[in-house]
């Protein structure tokens, strides 16, 4: 997120929307104990919500049974998730104002206007553009990894990726394929795990 410089800080209810927000503390996870949640359905002075102006976009979320099933054929099993996938996918610019935060880092310092540079959970669009973003990429690294972007395309439900191979060797070359098209977005695979030892060694390297 970046700071809204003062002379941007007034703009008219068409232009702009704060987004409501608060900390959700989970003591049980491993990688993020304080998750931020933002309200895109809390409605503004005029009775609309952001949800409600944006555009959800078409389903394009693979069917999780058929995940599962196709998961469930192979002998040798895979599964990850991407790290804060949706914080790694800039938004437009000219979008960054609808995503307006009120924030200060200290309690003694006066507030400040912020708006979200990224994808934002709590906005209905989100899993679209998350989703979207990942066949894209698999879409522009089809020619170097064919397999491994057939795998990013069908085998993940929003970040969690299940898959699998029927043997080690090919379940290595899978591991670094996928890390290295993933990266190629910006994206960090993260959770690794398998039921095979060094197919996991192999991811964690």
């Amino acid at each position: 997120m970046e700071l809204v410089p003062n002379n941007q800080s007034y703009l008219p209810e068409s232009e702009a929307f704060y987004l409501p927000h608060h900390g959700v503390v989970r003591e049980e996870s491993i990688s993020t104990k304080l998750r931020v949640v933002f309200n895109g359905s809390a409605k503004s002075s005029n009775s609309v919500s952001l949800n409600e102006a944006l555009y959800t976009g078409p389903k394009l979320q693979p069917d999780v049974f058929k995940i599962l099933l196709n998961f469930r054929t192979f002998p040798i099993a895979i599964s990850a998730d991407i790290e804060k996938m949706y914080r790694q996918i800039r938004i437009h610019s000219e979008d960054a104002d609808f995503q307006r935060i009120i924030w200060r880092t200290d309690t003694n310092h006066p507030l400040s206007t912020y708006r979200l540079l990224t994808v934002t959970y709590g906005t209905s669009c989100a899993p679209y553009l998350a989703i979207r973003t990942l066949h894209q990429l698999a879409a522009d690294e089809m020619s170097t990894s064919p397999e491994a972007c057939k795998i990013i395309s069908e085998h993940f439900y929003v970040a969690d990726l299940l898959t699998g191979a029927n043997s080690v060797s090919h379940a290595k070359v899978l591991v670094s394929e996928i890390n290295r098209v993933l990266q190629s977005g910006g994206f960090t695979l993260k959770k690794w795990a398998s039921n095979i030892v060094d197919v996991l060694d192999s991811c964690r390297t």
